[in-house]
């Protein structure tokens, strides 16, 4: 793990932190409903929140990134994997198969997998309520495990990180997972991704 990343994840985090800030609206977005031909990612996830969660992968749009979600997911590697940011009326962060294991800890959201980072795959997709993006560092060229879900619109991240894909099913379970009360919305005692799936 190379300082770069950590002190880039830090940055982040505070852009994150001050955007969470914003009173947003919670409007479901009309494409949620809607599942594309791409494979879904089913995350049954426990803690606060308990139930499923079923993300419409969006392989069109960013075939690089959802090609490494799904090989992290079928080797099993989100299996257990906290959501270790969350800010209410922003977004939940998740997939750090390093450090996010188990409970958690401080170097949770610093870590990635044993695969490499990936190629910016921006889009004109905007970010709404149930998109999902691809958290990365300062530089737009390394993400790699590590999502986070939008609880709200945020215009402020449009063109800035990589969209894979928008919550089909399980809102409400989005809704309910523990909110961070540390620094950058830390959470201190995280819900997990029990199991992560794929479904073609």
């Amino acid at each position: 793990m190379s300082l770069d990343r950590v002190i880039a994840g830090g940055v982040f985090a505070l852009g994150l932190a001050v955007l969470g800030g914003f009173a947003l609206s919670q409007s479901a977005s009309p494409a949620m409903a809607e599942d594309s031909p791409g494979p879904n990612l089913v995350i049954a996830v426990d803690g606060q929140a308990k139930g499923e969660i079923v993300i419409d992968l969006l392989p069109d749009v960013a075939p690089k990134h959802v090609e490494q979600i799904v090989t992290l997911a079928k080797r099993g590697d989100y299996d257990d994997v906290v959501f270790h940011r969350v800010i209410d009326g922003f977004m939940a962060q998740t997939g750090d198969v390093q450090f996010g294991k188990g409970a958690g800890g401080p170097q949770a959201g610093m870590g990635a997998s044993d695969l490499p980072d990936l190629p910016a795959e921006f889009s004109a997709i905007p970010f709404e309520r149930g998109v999902v993006g691809m958290a990365r560092a300062m530089d737009p060229d390394s993400a790699n495990s590590q999502f986070f879900i939008m609880f709200a619109p945020a215009p402020n991240l449009d063109g800035q990180y990589t969209v894979v894909g928008r919550v089909i099913s399980g809102m409400d379970v989005v809704d309910a997972i523990r909110k961070g009360d540390g620094p950058n919305g830390s959470v201190s005692a995280p819900d997990h991704m029990v199991k992560v799936s794929v479904q073609d």
